[in-house]
């Protein structure tokens, strides 16, 4: 407690040179802890956009469909036999011309059958989606966007409407919710979209046919995404016969894995970099203890005189740059919180939300203690070792 006192003492007798000296440290706490708060924060936001879109699916994409053809009987089969996929929602997409009397225009239009409407978590603001009557009967309906809607027939509550799809009559029965927490709201905004059977499409294009080779799957209830995966890459193994460049299986679980990844490196590559401003502070506080200590050969050599010990000498001096380290570790941490409010403040209407990560905190105390005692050790053994005598007649 003495030798905390006696460092406080000194410390505050300088003033001007305690202040600079510890503004490394203070410059380095703040760059480590408001770089990984930012990282972490952005994080979450992304990862909580990435859980919102759409309801959570297993996406699959085949390569190999010219040997064996997945169809539409066949997937069927597999929702039947296997109790984890609750809907298997196959799909196909072609850029087409749609007209309405004076209006036209390019639209995406999606051949799809009753299931992608609960895959990707599709809303309607008006009438139904396509059923699986529609698919077997190859019915020329669609369910449309608002931006289709306005910009064919002028307003939004049009079913019953009939447009042109590449010069085929089809009649609106529903109409989608505009929404921006699913894929296919994302990949088509402000375009024209349309849906339409997936057996429809098939007529209406001539570079679609009726071979899958992308679906999503709806794991049932109980089981998780990854068990659905792992049903689904059974099921494909087996049909391909082990071949696993026959097809590719992803989830939003692996997406959010590998975006884990990528902010986990990117966290670590921010905090490296913090952390060499702080040894660069560190190297300025031995600097200083180096000054210090000649500057106080006198009274060294005096307190040796009257029974100072070395230990006592070492001791007081270490405890002077751990003190250094540890107030400029604590202004640090305080105006990072103040800057993360800041941004938090500025950035709100965005939604993202940034907040000090009490790990990295923790990190930066036990790092700065561990600089003070590490970068303090070489000034405070240099006064330890001094030798009374010397000590008293030195000049300086």
């Amino acid at each position: 407690m003495r030798s905390l006192i006696m460092a406080l003492r000194s410390i505050g007798s300088n003033k001007m040179r305690s202040a600079l000296t510890m503004l490394g440290i203070i410059i380095g706490v703040m760059a480590l802890v408001v770089l990984v708060s930012l990282v972490n924060g952005a994080t979450g936001s992304i990862t909580n956009a990435v859980s919102g879109l759409g309801s959570s699916v297993v996406t699959v994409n085949l390569y190999d469909t010219t040997k064996k053809p997945v169809t539409l009987e066949e997937i069927g089969e597999w929702q039947e036999s296997e109790p984890a996929l609750a809907h298997i929602a196959p799909y196909k997409t072609d850029t087409l011309s749609a007209r309405r009397f004076e209006n036209f225009g390019s639209a995406t239009v999606y051949g799809v059958t009753s299931a992608y409407k609960d895959a990707q978590a599709l809303k309607l603001t008006e009438g139904r989606f396509i059923s699986s009557a529609d698919v077997k009967n190859h019915s020329f309906v669609c369910v449309i966007n608002e931006t289709m809607a306005e910009k064919l027939v002028g307003y939004t509550d049009c079913t019953g409407q009939k447009i042109k799809i590449s010069g085929t009559e089809y009649t609106i029965i529903g109409v989608l919710e505009s929404e921006e927490n699913n894929l296919t709201a994302i990949f088509t905004a402000g375009q024209m979209t349309a849906f339409v059977p997936l057996t429809s499409l098939v007529r209406l294009s001539n570079s679609v046919n009726l071979q899958i080779n992308q679906f999503y799957i709806g794991p049932s209830e109980g089981y998780s995404l990854d068990e659905t995966a792992d049903v689904m890459e059974r099921i494909l193994l087996e049909r391909y016969q082990d071949d696993e460049d026959a097809y590719r299986i992803s989830s939003q679980n692996l997406l959010e894995d590998a975006m884990g990844k990528v902010t986990n490196v990117l966290s670590i590559l921010l905090g490296g970099i913090a952390a060499i401003s702080l040894i660069v502070g560190g190297i300025g506080i031995m600097n200083i203890m180096m000054v210090t200590v000649t500057e106080r050969t006198r009274e060294i050599g005096i307190r040796k005189a009257i029974g100072a010990s070395r230990g006592t000498i070492l001791v007081q001096f270490l405890m002077e740059a751990v003190v250094l380290c540890m107030l400029g570790c604590g202004l640090g941490i305080f105006l990072s919180w103040g800057i993360l409010r800041l941004v938090s403040t500025v950035v709100a209407s965005t939604g993202l939300v940034f907040e000090m990560n009490g790990s990295v905190v923790v990190a930066a105390v036990v790092f700065c203690f561990l600089i003070g005692i590490i970068f303090g050790l070489s000034p405070a053994n240099k006064a330890a070792k001094m030798k009374p005598i010397d000590a008293l007649h030195y000049g300086g």
